[in-house]
């Protein structure tokens, strides 16, 4: 008895080769098969093995579509079965989608990005009152944490102002009298960390005595407690 192995180089090109040699195999059968309730019957029970070939992707959307689609491929079309769903042809699964088109834009100022820019715009399209003054809080309170983390450096209340008005075409104009929030932003930082509160450095220092005069004070009950 002479034995022959047969290297993969020898053999067919695998159209879907996640699906393997074997399933291959079986969908050749089926197209060969004259009777035609026999080969839907063959190409009923290779869905049912890819099934459960993948159990983790039976709660998958459409999966079941993906898996008539790869029958019909792996065959070349040349499977003459009836499917649950519209059976694909060659012209359809080799079309390529149109290529989508990349926004060209230039950014004024990299730090901000686009979004900061169509946030602007959106912004002055709106009416004066509280609630439009409460976005332009909220946005130059983002431009200048944009800089921030971009530059290593806090904009000027001016500048962002400045930058506010040329983002938005001279719709938006601010005025150093407003009463804007993150103008106090700096001012606010400032105050914070010479002020009195729990963790300034004043209070670091009175906390420091008083742990070094406990300290002092166990040391002596302990040396007494020893006489």
């Amino acid at each position: 008895m002479t034995l022959s192995l047969q290297y993969n180089t020898e053999r067919g090109k695998l159209r879907i080769s996640e699906h393997g040699r074997i399933i291959q195999n079986m969908i050749e059968v089926a197209i060969g098969e004259p009777n035609r309730d026999r080969r839907q019957k063959i190409a009923e029970e290779i869905i049912r093995l890819l099934n459960q070939f993948n159990p983790q992707l039976k709660d998958v959307a459409d999966y079941k579509i993906k898996l008539w689609d790869h029958l019909f491929i792996m065959s070349d079309f040349k499977l003459d079965v009836d499917s649950p769903y519209p059976i694909p042809t060659k012209e359809t699964i080799s079309t390529r989608p149109e290529p989508m088109a990349y926004p060209q834009s230039r950014i004024k100022y990299r730090f901000y990005g686009k979004t900061v820019a169509k946030m602007i715009e959106k912004l002055a399209e709106m009416e004066e009152g509280p609630q439009r003054t409460a976005y332009i809080n909220a946005i130059g309170s983002f431009m200048k944490m944009s800089s921030k983390a971009w530059n290593l450096e806090m904009l000027q209340d001016d500048e962002v102002m400045h930058h506010l008005t040329e983002l938005s075409q001279g719709k938006i104009r601010l005025e150093e009298s407003e009463d804007l929030q993150f103008k106090y932003m700096q001012q606010r930082k400032v105050q914070t960390i010479g002020s009195d509160n729990f963790g300034s450095p004043r209070n670091n220092n009175n906390n420091n005595k008083n742990r070094n005069f406990k300290k002092n004070r166990n040391f002596k009950n302990y040396k007494n407690r020893g006489n």
